[in-house]
């Protein structure tokens, strides 16, 4: 749902609160600056600013936009930056971009347009706990508060994502068979989305640390270079998640091929057990049909064959025996040569 909020910052950093744009105008008679904060605007509510705040046409588009890369663009009354906004909840990624624009006099801020239609911060105070001190020196310093939360609340979802890699290494470690190799796939995704984001971050502010916008002050980098330095490690995290994801993925699929080596080499053994059964008994059923087909009295006699027969029997027992030691004995030659 669309929504606005207007404040105007005092010398001494106290916030307050207007209820039009009129206002908002008037107050700036007593000195500090405006902060304009739209929840999923339209069209109709930003494009008043392009002629009272100088705001460029292709600002206002890009604050309509969606699935935009960051980015920061310096125009002749204002710098425009557009960030994201990551929220990881329930395994799933969201993605909010938050445009911010800041001036001589004043900090224009949009967010809530990719859906969720929630802004940036849930409590005022996530962005004005800097202080009012520190917001009475200048728009600079409120858009320090702005990003400085904005960045933080990557940290949250980086940390979030760590949770499911060591969940999900602890899962293929435990039963490899059962897990879903989706699941990383699902977070190597978010992770490159993530690193996106943060490559195009870690330019703005570079941008911003060198002084090119003239809205921000030199007193106000500092702070810009704290931030800099958060983006800068959680890219280093990033990277090193995605090697973990690839690590990982490697060990799923040695421990399912070592499986897998498992039950081939036990079927193997299975087919050499019953191959050593049929060959010992070849020759020994080769002996009993020429036996069977014949009567006892043809082979024998009448009179022997009460001898002949155990002979017969006892001769198809060495056969099967010599048979076994044979094969076992070409086994551990063929064995010997392969080494």
């Amino acid at each position: 749902m669309s929504e606005s909020r207007f404040f105007h910052v005092s010398p001494s950093g106290k916030l307050t609160r207007a209820n039009t744009l009129t206002e908002l105008w008037s107050s700036l008679r007593n000195g500090g600056y405006v902060w304009l904060d739209y929840c999923d605007p339209t069209q109709e509510q930003l494009s008043p600013l392009i002629e009272r705040l100088g705001i460029h046409p292709l600002s206002v588009e890009d604050c309509l936009d969606e699935d935009q890369i960051p980015k920061i663009e310096d125009f002749p009354t204002n710098t425009f930056m557009l960030m994201n906004r990551y929220i990881y909840s329930g395994g799933a990624l969201s993605v909010d971009e938050v445009d911010f624009m800041v001036g001589k006099d004043f900090v224009v801020t949009v967010s809530g347009h990719s859906g969720d239609h929630l802004r940036f911060y849930d409590r005022i105070e996530d962005v004005t706990g800097v202080g009012s001190e520190i917001l009475g020196r200048g728009p600079g310093f409120l858009l320090y508060a702005a990003l400085n939360y904005v960045v933080d609340m990557k940290y949250a979802a980086i940390e979030a994502l760590q949770d499911e890699i060591d969940a999900a290494e602890e899962a293929i470690l435990k039963d490899p068979a059962n897990f879903k190799p989706a699941d990383l796939m699902r977070l190597r995704r978010d992770l490159l989305s993530l690193r996106k984001s943060l490559f195009h971050e870690r330019e703005i502010l570079v941008k911003i640390c060198r002084r090119d916008s003239p809205f921000i002050t030199e007193k106000a980098i500092f702070h810009f270079r704290d931030i800099y330095d958060h983006l800068a490690k959680f890219f280093e995290l990033v990277e090193i998640y995605r090697e973990t994801i690839t690590s990982l993925l490697e060990i799923y699929l040695s421990m399912v091929n070592n499986q897998m080596a498992k039950v081939s080499n036990r079927t193997n053994i299975g087919v050499r057990r019953l191959t050593l059964i049929t060959t010992i008994f070849m020759p020994l059923t080769l002996l009993a049909g020429i036996g069977g087909m014949s009567e006892w009295t043809m082979m024998t006699g009448e009179t022997n064959w009460k001898i002949a027969y155990p002979a017969f029997l006892f001769g198809m027992a060495m056969v099967g025996t010599v048979s076994y030691f044979i094969i076992r004995w070409l086994d551990r030659k063929a064995l010997a040569r392969r080494k």
